[in-house]
């Protein structure tokens, strides 16, 4: 990787996420209060904050979950840290004295995967392009995290994904598992539909009450897998930021955000308004709620928007 693309990376990340507060973690004991709550037969869910990555959450943003199967658990996600994953195993180990299969990744940015280390004992399965963005960008992305949320991530190391994960059904320890092979957040994002609960897994595919991240979606993709996953009969939805849902609310409001957002790129370059003019574009009122928003706002500009400007510059042939 050239020196240029690995700080383009580095920068696309600290841009992404902002440090809150000081440089000190606020407990010393590094406690991310994980809570394992049941949503649905066999089913628990660790909830994280509606937040930036800071030194006071420790990178506890983000949802994960585990189903425990007559063979044994699933793990979806391994969370932020060595730290996170190692706590995720306790709490696990508190509801069941069963072995963990294997560990299922829903894409490859780093609160979803940085964990890994502590399942270094089982399988670790992600889709085909997720495992090659990880081996592209992971430790970049493990080394930008420590400047974000500092000590939390101390002992952290990046651990690849074992096994390449295929679309498909699968049935384990009773449960039908349809593993499917998506794309818009990034160019690789797995959903898992648990065919037996009714419950779907959606990744960061789905976020609830927040705004959406871009770090490296193709949004036009995005809109319609979103369509793809409103068609599905679940009865619960576990998104990748914010509380479960059992309609499809959050899949419908993540769709009119990404829809309003790509509006407004295309009304901004059209009208040869500057980064910082549509950075500060007016947030309709319907979105005012949502987590982070204005914050969203200006990252998505910075990620996308100079690929709106070059399709109306139109720039004269030499």
């Amino acid at each position: 990787m050239s020196i240029i693309r690995g700080f383009s990376i580095m920068l696309l990340f600290s841009l992404g996420f902002l440090i809150n507060g000081s440089l000190q973690a606020t407990k010393n004991t590094f406690d991310y209060e994980l809570k394992a709550v049941k949503i649905a037969q066999d089913t628990y869910l660790f909830e994280g904050k509606t937040e930036d990555f800071s030194v006071q959450n420790g990178g506890n943003i983000v949802n994960t979950a585990f189903i425990v199967t007559t063979e044994g658990v699933i793990v979806i996600d391994s969370g932020i840290s060595r730290r996170y994953s190692e706590q995720q195993r306790v709490a696990i180990a508190k509801i069941t004295d069963k072995t963990i299969l294997g560990v299922y990744l829903t894409h490859h940015h780093p609160d979803h995967f940085l964990g890994n280390q502590t399942y270094s004992d089982t399988k670790i399965y992600a889709l085909a392009e997720t495992i090659k963005s990880i081996k592209v960008e992971g430790e970049i992305f493990r080394s930008n995290m420590y400047r974000l949320v500092g000590d939390w991530m101390r002992g952290t190391l990046l651990t690849m994904p074992t096994e390449k994960l295929k679309a498909g059904k699968k049935t384990i320890g009773k449960h039908q598992l349809e593993f499917l092979s998506l794309h818009g957040h990034t160019a690789s994002d797995l959903a898992i539909f648990d065919h037996t609960t009714g419950v779907l897994f959606t990744g960061d595919l789905v976020f609830n009450r927040r705004a959406a991240t871009t770090p490296h979606a193709n949004v036009v993709k995005w809109l319609k897998t979103l369509t793809e996953l409103k068609d599905l009969r679940f009865n619960v939805l576990v998104p990748g930021h914010g509380p479960i849902a059992r309609d499809t609310t959050p899949i419908k409001q993540t769709y009119d955000y990404l829809n309003w957002l790509v509006n407004t790129l295309k009304e901004g370059a059209s009208n040869g308004m500057d980064m910082n003019e549509v950075m500060h574009s007016e947030i309709p009122e319907r979105f005012e709620s949502l987590a982070l928003v204005r914050e969203e706002l200006i990252r998505s500009v910075s990620h996308l928007y100079p690929v709106f400007e070059n399709e109306f510059l139109n720039p004269a042939k030499q």
